[in-house]
């Protein structure tokens, strides 16, 4: 354990001297890995980025398909099960986040307190999980532009545009970001609120057409649907239907981890992290239990999780989906045929065609705008996590040190050039033949997101023991969960049950190429750890080896004074921030 020299102060960019009882320099953070990004990312941006981040067009597109699979209460078992791994994964990188607001964020966790060759691993699977997902968001939001303009000549011009405007975006810097993620939370929030409510409107007999609905399609088709891979065995098929809702729910969940990621450039981000994620109980019980299926993909491609919709990725926080789930099961069945439509656009959504059901004609286009809106935002929040992930790994020497390269204003101008690039690949969906290419990229990538909340979970546990061997008092922390370490534990089993179920139907009907998309993660993610291992020569780190002070900055040196609010608006706002 290292100790620090209380006199100096540990700002960003400064190097210090450390007394660190360490032998073995090769596994040695020292403290030149401080960071020189700055914290920019305003309170509002943050807690807003935490509430609205899951919301995104797996919810208001894709929750026909988790309907449609596993009929209204499969969808609302399989997202309240998955909400729980997912609330463990938020814990544990809450938790270490709100003792390390660094660059590098959990795959620097896992460096640090693991082994630096799983650090490796996570770190790489996770930047090309997130940075392939930017082209897959790009896409998505260019086919919902198809509600209104159908000519597929214009496609090109709509991909160059959005690609122009999300890497802009992140090249102005972490406060252009946070102002436009800011503003999108808002829409999606608005949205949601605006469907939940005129859902319920409809289900009651407010529509036009004045039909009150209750919880006719519960009663008939019924409150499960099967499969369809063991049509002789009903009830296996009914458990099958719920099973790959689990792994489309856990798709629609992965990406909340952003604030953890932005930590570094937050102001008074132990505060911050610890507010999100002591509300992400609740929103996970109000927002998430909404079926948050898969992401308006071309045809064939597979949801790229991780954000999905996730917004990337996007922030701490399961929201509204519980309510949203069972509003959406009240008001539409799941054998209804609209629902087997793969539009891409709002033409899809069970909310709109319950609209156009019930007579009301405005709100398709509306919700249409808003969705549109989400999509961006995913692939906005994607570029920004691939960017600082790739960022850490080069402070770290795990990646080349150009990357390393910041602006006096502190933005990774380099990380996020690199990042960029990968949104080109959008336009291979120009091109049928090249949109297969495409596509099988996607399918790549598919796991990552589990290997991701895997690693949060088994990094914690060691975290975990490290304190503990080392005497520290982890109830000092700003933010500590009082259901850890089991709540890790749980997630460790369960995710690892999502990595091995992900491709349960390739084996009702065979094929390799199905197999492959499937499970090639796997051994892509053992071949990083093993890779840097040999090449390291890197060991595991005992409880008593492990470093948690060398280039992490005290609680004085990044909290902010907390200011009292004192007007009525100001009371509201701390309420809702």
């Amino acid at each position: 354990m290292a100790e620090k020299d209380q006199t100096s102060s540990l700002e960003k960019g400064d190097v210090h001297d450390y007394v660190v009882q360490q032998t073995d320099q090769r596994y040695h953070f020292d403290a030149a890995d401080l960071d020189r990004v700055q914290r920019k990312l305003k309170q509002r941006h943050v807690q807003m980025i935490a509430i609205a981040g899951t919301l995104g067009t797996g919810l208001f597109l894709g929750s026909g398909s988790s309907l449609r699979a596993a009929g209204p209460l499969g969808a609302l078992i399989a997202y309240g099960f998955v909400g729980t791994t997912a609330y463990a994964s938020l814990c544990a990188v809450g938790e270490m986040t709100s003792h390390a607001p660094i660059s590098g964020t959990f795959p620097h966790f896992a460096a640090r307190w693991v082994d630096p060759a799983f650090g490796f691993a996570v770190g790489w699977n996770y930047f090309y999980t997130n940075a392939i997902s930017v082209p897959v968001e790009i896409t998505a939001a260019g086919l919902i532009l198809t509600f209104w303009d159908t000519n597929t000549g214009h496609q090109a011009a709509y991909t160059a545009a959005i690609c122009v405007l999300a890497c802009s975006i992140n090249i102005f810097g972490v406060k252009w970001f946070g102002e436009s993620e800011f503003m999108f939370s808002i829409i999606k929030l608005l949205l949601i609120t605006i469907l939940i409510i005129t859902g319920l409107v409809i289900d009651l007999g407010g529509g036009p057409d004045h039909d009150r609905i209750g919880f006719r399609y519960w009663k008939n088709p019924g409150p499960l649907n099967g499969a369809d891979l063991t049509p002789n065995k009903p009830h296996l098929d009914q458990f099958l239907g719920i099973l790959s809702t689990i792994v489309q729910a856990a798709f629609s969940f992965q990406g909340m981890e952003l604030v953890a990621i932005a930590a570094s450039e937050t102001r008074s981000p132990r505060r911050n992290i610890a507010k999100a994620v002591r509300r992400v109980f609740w929103r996970i019980l109000v927002f998430y239990v909404s079926p948050s299926p898969p992401l308006p993909l071309p045809p064939g491609a597979r949801l790229c999780p991780c954000p999905p919709t996730r917004a990337l990725t996007d922030g701490l926080v399961p929201a509204p989906q519980m309510l949203g789930v069972l509003v959406t099961g009240m008001i539409i069945p799941y054998n209804d045929p609209n629902l087997l439509a793969d539009t891409g656009n709002a033409a899809e959504s069970p909310y709109v065609i319950a609209m156009t059901r019930a007579g009301i004609k405005v709100l398709p286009h509306i919700i249409n705008a808003a969705v549109f809106t989400s999509a961006f935002s995913a692939g906005n929040s994607f570029l920004f996590c691939s960017s600082r992930v790739l960022y850490g790994l080069a402070l770290r020497g795990q990646a080349p040190k150009v990357f390393t390269y910041c602006t006096k204003n502190g933005l990774p101008l380099a990380a996020v050039l690199a990042a960029s690039c990968f949104s080109l690949l959008s336009f291979m969906n120009v091109s049928a033949g090249a949109a297969t290419v495409f596509n099988w990229f996607v399918n790549l990538s598919t796991v990552g997101g589990f290997f991701g909340w895997w690693s949060m979970n088994v990094t914690y546990i060691f975290f975990y023991r490290g304190l503990k061997a080392q005497g520290l008092d982890r109830k000092k922390l700003l933010y500590y969960s009082p259901l850890q370490p089991w709540l890790s534990y749980w997630g460790i089993f369960w995710i690892t049950l999502f990595i091995l179920i992900n491709g349960f139907e390739v084996f009702f009907g065979f094929t390799a190429a199905g197999f492959l998309t499937a499970y090639i993660n796997v051994p892509l993610f053992i071949a990083l750890y093993v890779g840097w291992k040999v090449a390291k020569r890197t060991r595991l780190w005992k409880p008593h080896e492990m470093d948690f002070v060398t280039g992490i900055p005290t609680v004085e040196e990044t909290e902010e004074p907390e200011v009292p609010p004192v007007t009525l608006g100001e009371k509201i706002a701390a309420v809702l921030f």
